[in-house]
């Protein structure tokens, strides 16, 4: 068994460990979800905390990595303590969540907390492929904050709004059973293949994807339908973050990641401008997601689910071999079909 068969199975077993002693706190202590017939269609409660055991499992793995010199770049371990920092800021506030539901403002503020304490410790982007030809320059304009030091403003920019996209993405996607988090996991082994390929050599942060891929599978055996856990708020959040982390510090695999996640962050984009158009809070839970639409078209939850992880994978492996232009163009085409795809689920009479 080679170095990267540990890593994942040993990310697989912490990953099951933790999850089975979450669920067991999470009983223990009434942390339950309960179903609504609206949008929680589960028929019975439901352990939450699953972002407990992510954190967890990821976490200690990425500490065995770095004790055992796996991870030997200053810059990177630097990066991983400020990843670490934010971690803590949506775990706080997605347990005090899970238990007491917050406000979204609430939770929207730990959501900007962790982005700016991750970007505070130093991850950020100079600069990113021009898809035409060349890279684009993100350095350029900056702004001192004294003694904090100073701040990109396009690089900082785009990554807080990158990562509070993702992370907000994967919230939407927690509405069924193993949905997010199988579309993570898709996410991560995309973005270990291409760390391993000889253009995009970055065995330390295939290394790191790996482990997220082993935790996010070992996670998924109890998440799927019928799911014994849920991920819960700091779960929902926590997967789309350390996702949207992966692809920055690989060096700006951004336009690799939204292909995977191409069809929820389009969806959830629509249902937000069809929210404000209408003139609905934006934080309004409904049932226009492209998820519940096709369950409301007479799809079973299963189906969908997979489905979407088709799609995922499809579109994910697409990245391995097109050529930037080309990602731009997909991603294009997906958005013309999502709008198709949406008018036509809208017009379908409801079955469930």
């Amino acid at each position: 068994m080679n170095h990267w068969s540990i890593i994942f199975f040993s990310a697989l077993a912490a990953s099951i460990i933790f999850t089975l002693v979450v669920r067991r706190i999470a009983l223990r202590l009434e942390v339950v979800d309960w179903p609504d017939g609206q949008r929680k269609l589960h028929t019975n409660g439901r352990p939450l905390l699953g972002g407990v055991a992510i954190f967890g499992a990821f976490w200690l793995i990425v500490l065995i990595l770095a004790q055992t010199g796996s991870l030997p770049s200053p810059l990177l371990r630097h990066s991983l303590l400020g990843a670490f920092m934010g971690s803590i800021a949506l775990l706080v506030v997605g347990i005090i969540d899970d238990w007491r539901s917050l406000s979204p403002w609430i939770r929207l503020a730990a959501g900007a907390l962790a982005v700016l304490i991750t970007l505070a410790a130093g991850v950020g982007l100079d600069k990113i492929t021009n898809p035409f030809g060349g890279v684009i320059n993100l350095g350029g304009w900056k702004l001192s904050l004294g003694p904090l030091g100073t701040i990109a403003l396009l690089g900082d920019g785009l990554v807080f709004m990158w990562l509070m996209g993702m992370m907000y993405t994967t919230k939407v996607l927690d509405g069924l059973d193993g949905l997010a988090t199988g579309i993570a996991l898709v996410g991560t082994l995309m973005i270990f293949f291409l760390t391993m390929t000889k253009k995009f050599h970055q065995p330390e942060v295939g290394l790191l994807a790996l482990a997220l891929a082993g935790v996010l599978a070992g996670f998924l055996l109890f998440n799927f339908h019928p799911a014994r856990i849920f991920l819960g708020e700091a779960g929902s959040l926590l997967v789309g973050f350390l996702l949207g982390l992966l692809a920055v510090i690989s060096g700006g695999k951004i336009a690799t990641t939204l292909l995977v996640m191409a069809v929820p962050i389009l969806d959830f984009l629509r249902v937000i401008v069809r929210r404000a158009w209408l003139g609905r809070s934006v934080f309004q839970g409904d049932r226009e997601h492209l998820h519940f639409r096709l369950l409301d078209a007479g799809f079973s939850e299963r189906s969908t689910v997979l489905l979407l992880y088709a799609l995922a994978f499809l579109f994910g492996i697409t990245t391995l071999f097109l050529q930037s232009a080309f990602k731009l163009l997909t991603l294009g085409f997906l958005a013309v079909l999502m709008l198709l795809v949406g008018f036509w689920l809208a017009r379908r009479p409801t079955r469930r």
